[in-house]
């Protein structure tokens, strides 16, 4: 199918001699990159980074806290044990 596209000069330039340097057409780098941008992707899941501290197989002394303490020590609101 034939159409016509408005590209910025130097981005046509730029697919132009990539074409050019690999030996294919314009229609085929075009073609190429519009697959690129259109195939649909997996969503990318965030993996926390590994921030731990202190001793592996030490004791993890927040445990000792209930979330209400732990808020309460955050906040100033009381004394730690």
């Amino acid at each position: 199918m034939k159409t016509t596209l408005d590209i910025h000069d130097e981005l046509l330039e730029r697919a132009k001699r990539h074409a050019q340097s690999t030996g294919r057409p314009l229609r085929a780098v075009v073609e190429e990159g519009l697959h690129t941008v259109l195939q649909p992707r997996p969503p990318q899941r965030y993996t926390m980074p590994d921030c731990r501290v202190g001793e592996p197989g030490a004791e993890f002394l927040l445990d000792r806290y209930s979330w209400p303490e732990l808020r309460d020590l955050i906040y100033g609101e009381a004394a730690p044990r």
